[in-house]
């Protein structure tokens, strides 16, 4: 029998059958290692949008919101893990890549810890996986770590997904496709997939807190002109603050991470649908 290491909820699941613990997975399993010791220490920071924030008629919304692009998320994992050999094991390493990007909490000064910063993930996970698998990678890693580590919140879980899983996975996926579509070198695809995917996810946390200070009983306009004015003020105290570097920062490494698949192993990328044809061999 095959070993193999289970995550929680059976998702993160790598299988060491028919060779699978090659180069790349040693490299982003000791990354991942490397990256948890280093959390080990700190005391748990709420991050994402906290628990507590949003009244009862958000979280219902929110929840809402997100049921089509889970369950869609779900229906694609279940076709593609039919069609792509060896599709189940790098969603494994993939999602906990994910999980672990995502829980560097950062304060951002002057939200009064109503919310963190700290890289996202989504945009390297779509850019290989798909979008909506993306979406369900988000929402198990956002749900383990509001339940394990008090991180988020479950209450919150619908706007976190929509920002981080929904927003940051679609907008890094069609960012990647562009730069192909443009002539870019794979390198700067993915930059160019971890940047976006960074800028929505905190645009998408910028509207749930935004949304917060529109009110019905009040002029429509001078609501939605409030709540507008919040969205771009939370919008650029994240940006200007922590996340700005950040983007970059994942960026490189979402770059770096796809440059490396490219040339070490392409078929990866051909199976996945990320490249059309693997690149020619060199002499």
């Amino acid at each position: 029998m095959p070993a193999c290491i289970e995550w929680p909820f059976s998702f993160f699941i790598i299988n060491h059958s028919t060779g699978c613990m090659n180069k790349i997975q040693k490299i982003i399993t000791g990354l991942l290692v490397v990256s948890a010791l280093l959390l080990l220490p700190h005391a748990a920071h709420a991050m994402h949008i906290t628990e507590g924030i949003l009244p009862p008629k958000w979280v219902i919304f929110w929840f809402i919101f997100i049921t089509p692009f889970v369950a869609i998320g779900i229906l694609s994992l279940k076709k593609k893990k039919r069609e792509v050999p060896g599709f189940l094991p790098l969603v494994g390493i993939i999602g906990a890549a994910v999980f672990v990007f995502s829980c560097f909490p950062i304060p951002v000064v002057g939200l009064n810890g109503m919310a963190t910063a700290h890289p996202a993930g989504t945009g390297m996970s779509a850019m290989l996986l798909g979008p909506f698998v993306s979406v369900v990678i988000a929402g198990i890693a956002l749900f383990i770590q509001a339940l394990f580590l008090a991180h988020g919140g479950l209450t919150t879980l619908g706007v976190n997904v929509f920002s981080m899983g929904i927003l940051g996975s679609f907008s890094g996926y069609f960012a990647f496709r562009i730069g192909q579509r443009l002539g870019l070198k794979i390198f700067w695809c993915g930059l160019l997939a971890g940047v976006i995917s960074d800028i929505f996810t905190y645009l998408g946390t910028s509207i749930g807190l935004g949304l917060l200070v529109f009110e019905k009983g009040d002029n429509f306009t001078l609501s939605l002109a409030h709540s507008l004015k919040a969205m771009l003020e939370i919008f650029v105290v994240f940006m200007a603050t922590s996340q700005g570097p950040l983007c970059i920062a994942e960026g490189i490494v979402v770059g770096f991470v796809i440059s490396y698949i490219y040339k070490v192993k392409p078929g990866i990328l051909v199976n996945l649908k990320v490249i059309k044809k693997s690149p020619p061999a060199q002499s």
